[in-house]
């Protein structure tokens, strides 16, 4: 894999700067387009032997001339929190959709070989009943959903129009290291993890039996890489098959919590059919949730 260039955008945040991390040690030649606006963010990270550029990625006369002589485009940049989203819904769909437009655009004109978009279980909403496999209908409850899955519905015109090859993974609760925790809407690994290092009660939204599938990012980092790879297209579920309800997360973590209203536009249950990742691109996760969070803890000691 010498020699090989790669687009990574949102490559300073969290998923992105992961797999920065492991292209570079895979000895490609790394670019990374970052406007670095996500407020969510407690840090932005580099890797000294990337490329940095801080554009934002629906600003195509200033991206395009970083796609050329490109070999593979790994799509990360959202807007990426549902709650958000529903705060300004015109914002989530100009990064979501006219960005991923703009990213697959440069990627079409440059001969790119392949491009990975990074997009959401929460395209299933509440109509599918998990597990969820990738053959479902769309039933979008939120600006950040419909925004993401216009995204996926892009790279499949991409692909059937232009013949740019794109594959699409709906990714479950990712977590692990660089995970968010500012703010109220940080993901919940990671938010439970600093309100109990605060001395604080952990902030459980509605009854906390709401299940997720939580899935570790040096995980979704594999997948990217063995998509690169692969001859496959089309939509993959990214997710570990096994779900936990919030109060199961909660109690691996701290006995001091409290309740808070539930908040509109998120499905009850996440849970996936990773079947289509294992046997066609042979991916399988490697991390447990109760692993994690048991290493975090004893580190806190």
């Amino acid at each position: 894999m010498k020699n090989l260039k790669s687009v990574v955008t949102g490559g300073a945040g969290f998923i992105g700067s992961n797999l920065v991390d492991r292209l570079i040690d895979l000895g490609h030649n790394v670019i990374v387009i970052d406007n670095e606006s996500s407020t969510a963010n407690d840090q932005f990270y580099y890797n000294q032997q990337a490329e940095y550029h801080c554009i934002d990625i629906a600003d195509y006369d200033r991206i395009r001339p970083l796609f050329d002589g490109v070999d593979y485009v790994f799509h990360l940049a959202a807007e990426s929190r549902i709650q958000p989203a529903i705060l300004n819904p015109l914002l989530a769909v100009r990064t979501n959709a006219l960005g991923t437009a703009t990213v697959l655009q440069c990627a079409r004109e440059a001969s790119v070989k392949k491009v990975m978009y990074s997009s959401t279980s929460s395209g299933y909403g509440l109509t599918n009943t998990p597990p969820l496999e990738e053959t479902m209908p769309d039933d979008c409850l939120n600006p950040y959903s419909v925004s993401k899955v216009a995204g996926e519905k892009l790279c499949k015109m991409y692909s059937d129009l232009f013949g740019l090859r794109t594959l699409v993974f709906r990714y479950f609760n990712v977590y692990g290291p660089r995970e968010p925790s500012k703010g109220p809407y940080a993901p919940v690994v990671k938010l439970f993890l600093r309100q109990h290092a605060a001395g604080e009660a952990l902030t459980i939204v509605g009854d906390g039996l709401q299940r997720r599938d939580f899935t570790h990012v040096n995980d979704v980092v594999d997948a990217n890489l063995l998509a690169m790879t692969s001859d496959q297209t089309g939509l993959f579920n990214i997710g570990t098959g096994k779900n936990h309800s919030v109060i199961e997360l909660a109690n691996m973590i701290s006995e001091n919590i409290t309740y808070i209203p539930t908040r509109p536009g998120e499905a009850r249950i996440t849970l996936a059919n990773n079947s289509k990742s294992q046997t066609l691109l042979g991916w399988k996760s490697k991390h447990t949730l109760e692993e994690y969070v048991a290493d975090q803890m004893k580190a806190m000691q």
